[in-house]
């Protein structure tokens, strides 16, 4: 579960990250990096996809600038995995929601 998100700022578990991260169902990948700062590729979620979750969470920012690429949501459709794709704030309530029941892996902007 996430405890709070603010710009640039999430906090998990009792540590702040500050740096975008994704959530895997038992470890947190932090000072996450994508190819292309503002572009979400499949390449950036090689990882993500190869853990067969059920729901993947992107938050796509605070202001929602992180563009996710089509290649990732037919990846995920074609893989049967429900993509929620939010502004960060929202994506941290809809994951807080999801994962407590389905496996579900978030990949959070936590800026722009």
């Amino acid at each position: 579960m996430i405890d709070s998100y603010s710009f640039g700022r999430m906090e998990i578990g009792g540590h702040t990250y500050t740096s975008d991260l994704i959530l895997f169902p038992d470890k947190i990948k932090d000072s996450w990096w994508r190819e292309s700062g503002h572009r979400l590729s499949l390449r950036d979620m090689e990882d993500v996809f190869q853990e067969a979750p059920e729901f993947i969470v992107i938050g796509t920012g605070f202001y929602g600038i992180m563009e996710v690429e089509e290649e990732v949501k037919q990846a995920a459709q074609s893989k049967g995995i429900s993509l929620v794709i939010e502004k960060t704030k929202k994506a941290v309530e809809s994951y807080n929601k999801i994962a407590p029941q389905k496996k579900t892996i978030g990949a959070f902007h936590l800026t722009c």
